[in-house]
């Protein structure tokens, strides 16, 4: 069934209507609130409270936009809610996926591999900590959840235009954070690191 039907029959009252767009929307929302709190407890917690805020003001949903990117809208306006009362900034993963195509044959070898990999994620997920709540969102929205710039511009009321400007931006100002980042590892590892 369309989310508009279940909307409107939801709407009107229908518990099973509103469930049925919970199940369909809960794991992108968790996904969403995990890539900023990078704890799976926390980011159910917000999931649930995000589609409570959304069960309590459905009524006031006019179809403006689509049903998934008025939840998104709610759900990255509540997580950034929670960071700001938390007084802190979680890590927002860029990847998930570790390195692909390791030897299979060589199993000191690939875990070597597999350790850098993780490390240069964590160093990506430290600097992003250090980046403006309004870049490090971007980044997630578009290279974590992949979610288009008309999506983007739809949760975080902005124009398409400011998405790609926004966007480039917070990529430029990841690479410039990085950058030293990146040069210690690599006279580290020229170092013989272990």
């Amino acid at each position: 069934m369309e989310d508009r039907l279940l909307v409107e029959d939801a709407q009107r009252g229908d518990r099973g209507a509103f469930e049925a767009l919970v199940k369909r929307y809960e794991t992108k929302v968790i996904r969403l609130a995990y890539g900023f709190v990078k704890d799976a407890a926390t980011a159910d917690d917000l999931a649930q409270d995000v589609f409570v805020k959304a069960y309590l003001h459905l009524s006031r949903f006019r179809f403006d936009s689509e049903f998934g990117t008025w939840i998104y809208r709610i759900a990255v306006n509540h997580i950034k809610d929670y960071l700001r009362k938390a007084g802190r900034r979680k890590e927002v993963p860029l990847e998930e996926a570790v390195e692909k195509g390791l030897p299979a044959d060589d199993p000191i070898l690939a875990r070597e591999a597999e350790s850098e990999a993780e490390r240069r994620k964590s160093a990506v997920f430290q600097t992003v900590r250090t980046l403006p709540p309004k870049y490090a969102t971007i980044l997630t929205l578009r290279d974590v959840r992949g979610l288009s710039y008309e999506e983007i511009s739809g949760i975080l009321k902005i124009s398409p235009g400011t998405v790609d400007s926004r966007l480039h931006r917070a990529r430029r100002l990841l690479r410039k954070r990085m950058a030293p980042v990146l040069a210690r590892e690599s006279r580290a590892g020229e170092g013989g690191r272990p």
